[in-house]
């Protein structure tokens, strides 16, 4: 769950249940008692028209668990900028990080460090569309050694420079 709307529906979903619950979370539920088996595949049922569903292996709901502080990290104006990714991952999630990383792999069949660049250019481009923000001035806040290796990693995984990225995306929008 990694949305306001989301929360949302989950709310929904457990009061039309009649299940109740204490709190509400992107990508966790505290429930105020444990469920009963036909209460959880009530849940899981009602959940899915929305493409949500619960989890019960350990295993994926640390990868969920990962992928939600990454974006929050990117989310986040100003991190840390002095502490480096693999730390704050584990600080945050007070894990290992070669635990996490291996568990991630496992789960995903990806790399953490993949998914780490995805997330953080796909913030670049929300930056650049919707804040207006220069190249120069995104590189700072997210953390990037220099203007050259955003515009490089970019272009890497878009196919794109972030110039060219801007202009074809105002011209869609205009045309």
């Amino acid at each position: 769950m990694v949305c306001v709307r989301c929360k949302m529906i989950v709310k929904t979903v457990l009061d039309s249940l009649e299940i109740p619950y204490q709190q509400i979370e992107l990508g966790r539920v505290k429930v105020e008692k444990e469920l009963t088996p036909e209460k959880r595949v009530q849940l899981n049922a009602a959940l899915q028209p929305y493409e949500l569903a619960l989890m019960d292996n350990s295993k994926k709901i640390l990868v969920e668990r990962i992928k939600l502080t990454i974006i929050d990290m990117f989310q986040q104006a100003d991190g840390d900028r002095m502490m480096k990714f693999s730390e704050q991952l584990s600080k945050t999630l007070q894990l290992d990080y070669t635990y996490l990383a291996n568990t991630f792999s496992e789960v995903e069949e990806s790399t953490i460090e993949k998914y780490y660049i995805l997330k953080k250019i796909e913030r670049v481009k929300q930056l650049i569309i919707y804040e207006g923000m220069s190249i120069k001035e995104i590189s700072y806040q997210l953390s990037y050694s220099s203007v050259s290796h955003l515009c490089k990693q970019f272009k890497l995984v878009t196919g794109l420079t972030p110039a060219k990225f801007k202009k074809s995306w105002e011209s869609e929008r205009f045309a």
